[in-house]
């Protein structure tokens, strides 16, 4: 068994039979915990039963972000709350500014992947313009 999926079992975020509607979600974390080789997206801390990993939209739901998988990482509940609604480049910066391992290649991969599924998918209508806004505030920081 490898390691990150071990620690998707340790965290408790595989779905029980009885939670079926939620079970999307669940593998969508489970995914993202796999992708991340099961540590959080912004701090880098790796997961455990007492750091589980929780769903966190890159584009915040009320900026328009939609609940696809292109928007989803797995952050620790430490980040994933302390960020609340801060765009995901101002939440990147405070976390170079702490000194945690925030990976600005995988934040560009992130919302590059995201604007492709937009486009593909259409709609969003909210999401777009603050995801231009977000790339191009990524470009200077990168700069």
């Amino acid at each position: 068994m490898s390691p990150s999926r071990r620690a998707v079992e340790r965290s408790g975020v595989a779905p029980s039979a009885a939670a079926s509607t939620s079970r999307p979600r669940a593998d969508r974390l489970r995914a993202a915990v796999e992708n991340q080789d099961g540590r959080c997206f912004w701090c880098g801390r790796r997961f455990s039963p007492l750091v589980p990993p929780t769903t966190d939209h890159v584009v915040p739901r009320v900026k328009g972000g939609p609940s696809w998988r292109e928007n989803e990482v797995a952050a620790c509940r430490r980040c994933n709350g302390e960020r609340g609604h801060q765009g995901p480049v101002e939440w990147l910066e405070e976390c170079l500014r702490r000194g945690w391992p925030a990976d600005v290649g995988a934040l560009a991969v992130t919302l590059a992947r995201l604007e492709t599924a937009i486009v593909e998918r259409g709609g969003q209508r909210r999401a777009r313009p603050y995801l231009d806004g977000q790339r191009r505030r990524l470009e200077h920081l990168g700069r």
